[in-house]
C-alpha cells in the first residue's frame, strides 16, 4: 500500500483539500482521500511536503509511441500512405513503449495518452488509450480501440491529390470516401445480420463498431467547414464523434454548443505552420467552453511534446480560460470524453491510482514538473533519484 500525505489535494471533482492524503491499495485502486488517514503497518509513506497533489494529466489526442523521438523515418510509424481508407490497421502494432517520449511525458505528469494514426489517410485506423508507464503495449492498454480516427481539410488533400495525383483532391472527394465506406460497412454488417455471408472484409469488418455506434470517429478537422463537415456526416449515419483540433473552434462556437460534441483544442503552441492554421489559439479553449462546447487540451505530440501539455493548459487559462477549467481539460475531461474517466481522470476511490505530486503548480509557474508520477500505485518517476 501507498500513503501520500500532507498534500494540498486536488481530486478534479469534488472540493480541493487543503492538507489532506491519498491511499492507493496493493491492487493499484484508490481507496480514499481524507484530511488524515490511517494506513496498515507496512505501508509506504511518501510526505507532500504541502505540494501540489493531483490525478495524473491524460492526453485526449496524440501519436506518441508511433511517431519515434530522434529516429527520423525509421520511427515515423503512424501514417500509411498507401491508400487512403486504411480503417483496419491498429495503433498497437505501431506503439514503441521504449520511445524516450514516455520517460519525458511521465517526467511531465501525464500517465495516460490516447495515441493512433496520423492526418494523411481519410480514415487511419483505430486509436488506443494506453498508460505511459510500462514495456509492453499489451499491459499498458486502458482501452482500445478507443475510436476510428478520420481526417478532413488540407493533410489527405496534399498527401494524395497534390502529392500522388489521385483522390481526394477536395474537401467534396474527402466526404464522399467516408460516406461511401459507411454506406458500404452499413450494407456489409445487414447483409451478415441476414445470414447472407458476404465475402470478408478487413476494412469492413473494422467499421462495423463505428456504424453501430459502439466505436467513435476521432475527426481531424481544423477549418470551420470541414468542422461542420464532420458533424453533419456523423448525424447523417447517426454515429459518435469527437473534434479533434478544432482551431476554428471559436468562430462556430454557438453552432457547436447546440450540437454538443465533445471539442479536443489544439496544438495551440508555435507557428501556423499550415493554412487552416490561421485562426490557431490559446483563447479557443476559453471560447468554446464559455459558449457551453464541452472541451479538452491537446497537444498532438509530437507537435508540442507530450511532457508540454500542463503548460499548454496554463497557456489557455492566460488567454482566458477558468483555471479549474484548464485543469480538468488535462485531466477528468479528455478521461470522460474519450470512455475511460472510471479508470483515471480524477482522484476518486476505486479509480486507478495514477496520481502526480508536482515541484510547483504547473499551470501557473515557469518550470513546474512532476516531483513525485506515480501509475497504479507504482512510482515511476522521482525527481530526487
Amino acid at each position: 500500500m501507498l500513503l501520500i500525505q500532507n498534500g494540498r489535494i486536488k481530486p478534479m471533482v469534488g472540493p480541493e483539500l487543503p492538507q489532506g492524503c491519498v491511499l492507493i491499495g496493493d491492487n493499484g485502486k484508490i481507496l480514499a482521500l481524507g484530511p488524515s488517514l490511517e494506513a496498515p503497518a507496512g505501508t509506504q509513506v511518501l510526505d507532500a511536503g504541502g505540494r501540489l497533489v493531483t490525478p495524473g494529466c491524460v492526453e485526449a489526442h496524440c501519436h506518441i509511441g508511433l511517431d519515434n523521438e530522434g529516429m527520423g523515418w525509421e520511427g515515423r510509424d503512424y501514417n500509411e500512405i498507401i491508400d487512403p481508407i486504411t480503417p483496419h490497421l491498429r495503433a498497437i502494432d505501431s506503439i514503441n513503449p521504449q520511445d524516450e517520449a514516455f520517460g519525458l511525458a511521465l517526467q511531465g505528469g501525464v500517465t495516460t495518452a490516447c495515441t493512433g494514426p496520423g492526418s494523411a489517410n481519410v480514415v487511419g485506423g483505430t486509436f488506443a488509450a494506453i498508460k505511459l508507464a510500462g514495456k509492453r503495449v499489451d499491459r499498458m492498454i486502458l482501452k482500445d480501440p478507443l475510436a476510428m480516427k478520420c481526417a478532413f481539410g488540407e493533410n489527405p488533400k496534399r498527401c494524395y491529390g497534390l502529392d500522388r495525383k489521385k483522390s481526394p483532391m477536395t474537401r467534396m472527394a474527402t466526404a464522399a470516401l467516408i460516406r461511401e465506406l459507411l454506406f458500404k460497412t452499413r450494407r456489409y454488417r445487414e447483409d451478415q445480420l441476414a445470414g447472407k455471408q458476404p465475402a470478408f472484409d478487413m476494412k469492413l469488418e473494422a467499421m462495423i463498431p463505428v456504424v453501430e455506434g459502439k466505436l467513435p470517429l476521432k475527426a481531424h478537422a481544423h477549418r470551420a467547414d470541414d468542422i461542420l463537415t464532420a458533424i453533419r456526416i456523423a448525424k447523417e449515419f447517426n454515429l459518435q464523434l469527437t473534434l479533434d483540433h478544432c482551431t476554428d473552434g471559436e468562430v462556430i462556437a454557438d453552432e457547436l454548443a447546440l450540437e454538443g460534441y465533445p471539442a479536443f483544442v489544439g496544438p495551440s503552441f508555435g507557428g501556423k505552420t499550415k493554412i487552416e492554421l490561421r485562426s490557431k489559439s490559446f483563447t479557443t479553449p476559453g471560447r468554446l467552453h464559455q459558449a457551453g462546447v464541452p472541451i479538452s487540451i491537446i497537444t498532438d505530440a509530437p507537435v508540442i511534446p507530450l511532457q508540454y501539455l500542463p503548460m499548454c493548459a496554463g497557456l489557455a487559462a492566460h488567454a482566458g480560460l477558468n483555471m479549474d477549467e484548464a485543469w480538468r481539460a488535462i485531466t477528468i475531461n479528455p478521461a470522460r470524453q474519450t470512455g475511460i474517466g472510471h479508470r483515471v481522470g480524477s482522484l476518486e476511490p476505486g479509480k486507478d491510482g495514477d496520481v502526480v505530486i508536482w515541484t510547483a503548480d504547473p499551470l501557473t509557474v515557469t518550470g513546474g514538473e512532476a516531483y513525485i508520477t506515480i501509475v497504479d500505485g507504482k512510482i515511476v518517476y522521482h525527481a530526487g533519484r
